[in-house]
This record gives C-alpha cells, sequence and structure tokens, in this order.
C-alpha cells in the first residue's frame, strides 16, 4: 500500500481542525444543557438535570418567541422563494444582452453588509409606519435574501431542458402552465435547496428584527436568546444552552426532513428521449 503523502496528511490535519471547530461548540450546548454547574468550559458533568430545560420550556422565554419566528421567518421564506421563482424565469429561458450584467448585479448586492444599510432603511419604515410590524419585517427580511435566491434559483432552471418546454408550448400550454407544470415539478430538489437555505439563514438573523421590532411580544427567538445574558458579564449558561438546543430544533428538523429528496437529484433521465 502506498503512503499517503506530505500534502494529504496536511489536508487531512486542516479538516479534522476544522471539525473539531464546530463540533466543541456543539458539544459543549450539549453537556451545558444538563450540567446544573454550567460555564463557559466544555468538560462531562457531574451530575444530570433537566432543570434548564423545565426553566426556559414556558410561552413567555421560548414558545412564543420560537412561534414568532415561524411567523416571520416562514413568510419571509415563502415570498422569497416565490418571487425568486417569477424572478428566475426568465433570466433562464429569455437571452438578454442586458442577461449577465443584471446577473452580475444581483450577485454583488449580496456582499452588501446588512448593517449598512439598516439606518436609512430604519428611517424608512418610520415614514411609511412599517416599523414594530411582523408584515412589514418579514418582507424586509424577504428582500434581503432574494438576490441570492434568484442567482441560486436560476442556475437550477438552466438545467431543465428547454425542449420540455417547447413540447408543452406546442400542445397549448401557455406560459405560466409551462411554468407550473413543467419546470417547476422538475426542479424539485432546486426549490428545496432555496427554501431550506433562505430559512435557515433568516431563522438565525439578529439584527433585522432587532431594529424593527419593538414590541417584546413580538420579537423572535433570534433576539430574545439575549435575556440570557445579564448585567456586568453574568451569562446563564445552562438555560442559554437549553434554550440555544430549543432553538436549532425546527431549523434541523426541516433538513432532515428533506434530506433524502436532496439526495435524488433531478430526475430527468429519459425525459427528452423519444
Amino acid at each position: 500500500m502506498r503512503r499517503p503523502s506530505t500534502g494529504r496528511l496536511a489536508a487531512d490535519a486542516a479538516l479534522l481542525l476544522t471539525a473539531a471547530a464546530f463540533a466543541l461548540p456543539l458539544l459543549w450546548l450539549l453537556l451545558a444543557s444538563v450540567d446544573p454547574s454550567a460555564d463557559s468550559r466544555v468538560r462531562a458533568p457531574s451530575s444530570l438535570t433537566a432543570d434548564h430545560f423545565t426553566a426556559v420550556l414556558t410561552d413567555e422565554i421560548t414558545f412564543t418567541p420560537l412561534l414568532n419566528s415561524l411567523l416571520l421567518c416562514g413568510g419571509a421564506t415563502l415570498v422569497s422563494t416565490l418571487c425568486a421563482t417569477l424572478a428566475a424565469y426568465p433570466l433562464s429561458r429569455h437571452r438578454s444582452p442586458w442577461g449577465r450584467a443584471y446577473l452580475l448585479t444581483i450577485l454583488f448586492t449580496t456582499s452588501l453588509p446588512i448593517t449598512a444599510i439598516m439606518v436609512p432603511v430604519y428611517g424608512l419604515f418610520v415614514q411609511v409606519n412599517l416599523i414594530d410590524t411582523m408584515y412589514g419585517t418579514a418582507l424586509f427580511l424577504a428582500a434581503t435574501q432574494l438576490p441570492f435566491s434568484i442567482w441560486l434559483m436560476k442556475n437550477f432552471m438552466d438545467s431543465v431542458p428547454i425542449a420540455l418546454e417547447e413540447a408543452a408550448r406546442t400542445d397549448g400550454a401557455s406560459g405560466p402552465q409551462t411554468l407550473l407544470r413543467v419546470v417547476l415539478p422538475l426542479m424539485g430538489p432546486g426549490l428545496t435547496v432555496v427554501t431550506v437555505y433562505t430559512f435557515i439563514q433568516l431563522w438565525g438573523n439578529f439584527f433585522v428584527p432587532f431594529m424593527l421590532l419593538l414590541t417584546p411580544e413580538q420579537l423572535p427567538a433570534s433576539v430574545t436568546v439575549f435575556t440570557f445574558f445579564g448585567n456586568h458579564g453574568t451569562v446563564v449558561y445552562g438555560q442559554l444552552a437549553a434554550f440555544s438546543m430549543l432553538y436549532s430544533t425546527p431549523a434541523l428538523l426541516l433538513y432532515l426532513l428533506i434530506a433524502r429528496r436532496l439526495g435524488n437529484g433531478f430526475a430527468l433521465g429519459g425525459a427528452v428521449k423519444g
């Protein structure tokens, strides 16, 4: 057997270090959530307790913020995915001399830091009476994810053969019917990727709802997590770990539910034969 090269060993070591950097915080969450004397160190608890989960499983701390997060992020994901689909279809199917410049502009907008535009956005929301509204915040969250969603959706839509649409139009299908009955069913994994990516990005967004929502009863879980950070640097580590695990559950469940579909890929084999 050939001995691994020095470059291969270095690459494996770098991957192990990267994996450890991601695994240690997750391990701390698991251990601190059941440790009665939890602190910032990663250590095995001397005894196990469920008191941290009992303390955070209340309407005020967990259930209401999680419901707000589901409504806020779910609505924003739906709007962003729908708009991305409608915008990506003409970009994918109709060639234009300005198409590449438009796509590069879309890609450039994804690199703009959200903090750079929050001051004018806050002023705009005040002027149009959208400040401290769930639907206004959801619309802005959808707009922040829309550029990259369009870029992803367009690339997935390019994988669907145009010949299938031409055959549908020959049979009398209109443009919207072709999109709904031919293109979208064939790019199910692509829709899933865009939806899941958008939802996860919005689920962890702290700054936008923190700036645009003022009523405590409307704050999502990404903002209320700061209630575990007290004054003078004190942190309730055990409850913070328990809440973080509960907060991560919806995004994890969403991924597990659609993981099999993501692995199926595009079932286009034989679709354009005959």
